[in-house]
C-alpha cells in the first residue's frame, strides 16, 4: 500500500496533557500550603481563598460572556489565579479588597489582553501590586499566627522581611523580632497568608518537579541567585543566608509564579536568564529599596523582558542566514 506524508501546520507535538490536567496539578501543589496557612491564621485564611477564587471564576465567566467568548471556566485557571492572590495577601485583608484583586486580576490583565497564554505579565502578581499601591495599609497589616484573623483590633506585627531589612552585614546576633528558624519552616510568622510556611510550598514544588509541571531552571536560578548575593552581602552568615530564602515570598514566587508557561521563555537559556534575572532585582530591592521584599517587582519586570529574552536566545532555524546589511538598507 503506499504511504503518503499528511502535511499540516503546526505543532506537531501530540501529548496526553491538558491544560485542565496542568491546572489541576498546580491546585493540588497548592493545597498543602492552603492547608497550613488554615492552620496558622485560622477559617479566615479559608474565606479570604474562597473570595479570590469565586470572585475570579465569576470575574471570567462574566467578561467571557460580555466579549462573547467561549466559556473557559472548565480549564481551572482562573481558580489557579484566584489561590496565587489569595496567597500574596496578608489574612487580614478586607474581604471586597480581595474581590477587587480577583476582578483586575482576570478582566484586566487577562481577558483583555485575549484570555489564557495572552496575558504578558502574571495577573495575580499584578493584581497584588495594584493593591498594594492603592491600599497600602491594608496590604502592610501582618499578624501573628497565634492571633484571631477576624478580630478587628487584632495587633500587627513586623515580618521576618521587615526585620532583616534592618540588618547591616549580615549580623543578626542582636537583632529582635526574628522567628527561629523552625518557625520560618512550618510557618508560625507573619506574612502573606500563602508564603509563611516555607515545608509546604516545597513540598507542592517537588510535586510540579516530578510531575514535569514546571522545569527546574527557573526557580533554581532565581533562588540560587538571591543565594549568591545574600551570602556575599552577609559576609557569610549562612543564618542570615536561611533567613532570606524561607522569608518573603521568594520559594512561592519562585516555583508557582515565576515558572508561568505564559509569562516566562519557552527555551533553556532564556529561562535561565529569567531567573538570574529575577534574582537579581529580588536581591537588589531586599538589599537597597525601600520595600522590604522584591519578588512581585522582579516578576513582573523579567515578564515585560520575556519577548526580547526570547528574540536573543531562541536557536536559529537550520540553514537560516542572515541578510547582509546592504541588502536590508536597500529594501528600506
Amino acid at each position: 500500500m503506499e504511504k503518503r506524508l499528511t502535511v499540516s501546520a503546526s505543532p506537531h507535538v501530540r501529548s496526553p496533557e491538558t491544560t485542565t490536567g496542568i491546572m489541576l496539578d498546580v491546585i493540588l501543589a497548592l493545597l498543602p500550603a492552603l492547608v497550613m496557612s488554615v492552620v496558622n491564621f485560622g477559617t479566615r485564611a479559608l474565606a479570604l481563598t474562597g473570595v479570590t477564587v469565586g470572585t475570579a471564576m465569576l470575574a471570567e465567566y462574566l467578561s467571557r460572556k460580555v466579549m462573547k467568548r467561549n466559556n473557559t471556566l472548565g480549564d481551572l485557571s482562573a481558580v489557579v489565579t484566584g489561590l496565587i492572590l489569595a496567597f500574596n495577601l496578608p489574612v487580614t485583608l478586607p474581604l471586597w479588597m480581595a474581590a477587587i484583586g480577583s476582578i483586575i486580576a482576570i478582566v484586566i490583565v487577562k481577558q483583555m489582553f485575549g484570555g489564557i497564554g495572552q496575558n504578558f505579565v502574571n495577573p495575580a502578581i499584578t493584581a497584588r501590586i495594584i493593591l498594594m499601591v492603592s491600599f497600602p495599609t491594608a496590604m502592610a497589616k501582618w499578624i501573628a499566627p497565634a492571633q484571631s484573623a477576624w478580630a478587628p483590633d487584632a495587633v500587627t506585627a513586623a515580618t521576618p522581611m521587615a526585620v532583616l531589612a534592618n540588618v547591616k552585614g549580615g549580623d543578626i546576633s542582636a537583632v529582635e523580632g526574628l522567628p527561629s528558624l523552625t518557625k520560618m519552616l512550618i510557618g508560625a510568622h507573619g506574612g502573606s497568608m500563602g508564603e509563611v510556611c516555607a515545608v509546604a510550598l516545597l513540598a507542592g514544588a517537588l510535586y510540579l518537579l516530578l510531575r514535569r509541571v514546571i522545569s527546574p531552571i527557573i526557580p533554581f536560578s532565581f533562588i540560587g541567585t538571591v543565594a549568591v548575593i545574600m551570602l556575599i552581602a552577609g559576609k557569610g552568615n549562612f543564618t542570615f543566608l536561611a533567613y532570606e530564602l524561607l522569608g518573603g515570598g521568594l520559594i512561592l514566587g519562585a516555583f508557582f509564579m515565576a515558572t508561568d508557561y505564559t509569562t516566562s521563555p519557552l527555551n533553556a537559556k532564556g529561562r535561565l536568564i529569567f531567573g538570574i534575572g529575577c534574582g537579581l532585582i529580588t536581591a537588589v530591592i531586599r538589599l537597597f529599596g525601600s520595600l522590604p521584599e522584591g519578588v512581585s517587582f522582579s516578576i513582573i519586570l523579567m515578564n515585560i523582558l520575556v519577548p526580547h529574552i526570547e528574540r536573543l536566545t531562541t536557536a536559529k532555524p537550520f540553514g537560516y542566514e542572515k541578510e547582509p546589511k546592504e541588502k536590508e538598507a536597500a529594501k528600506a
